[in-house]
């Protein structure tokens, strides 16, 4: 595991192992994404343990925008760059019952997607320097082979 935004992801050896991690409670199996380590956030539930829990690495766009403004902290904006508009995705993960916002890979755009349309978790870079890598996550869709497939 390595720390990224809102808690941890997953690395493996290759995009195929990444996976954001949730948590879910023992008591009322509820999933909680960013990851909550002290209580269950279920205002129902009295239980209180709560497990670490891989989330879905694929999900259906339940919506999405494009960012037409510099985000704010804790992303990284050079404002003596050129700005470059950013797509926002808001996925579906059925399994969990739960709306994961996130920005999509760099170079899909709002024309690349459709609500339904189903998408992946890849690993992303928040920033960097010499000595550390700070990791997010992004969308992006899954090839059109793999959903006709069913893979």
């Amino acid at each position: 595991m390595v720390p990224g935004w809102f808690g941890y992801v997953a690395l493996g050896t290759g995009e195929e192992e990444f996976r954001l991690l949730g948590t879910r409670c023992t008591t009322c199996t509820s999933v909680f994404f960013p990851r909550e380590d002290s209580f269950c956030r279920n205002p129902g539930c009295a239980g209180g343990e709560l497990v670490e829990v891989p989330l879905s690495r694929r999900g259906r766009v339940w919506s999405y925008t494009d960012g037409r403004y510099r985000p704010p902290a804790p992303y990284v904006s050079d404002p003596a760059e050129p700005w470059v508009p950013y797509t926002l995705v808001a996925v579906e993960l059925a399994a969990e019952r739960m709306v994961v916002l996130g920005q999509a890979e760099p170079g899909v755009t709002p024309a690349d997607l459709a609500v339904g349309m189903e998408v992946e978790v890849v690993p992303g870079v928040l920033d960097e320097d010499t000595d550390t890598t700070w990791t997010t996550w992004r969308f992006r869709p899954v090839p059109a082979v793999e959903r006709e497939v069913g893979a």
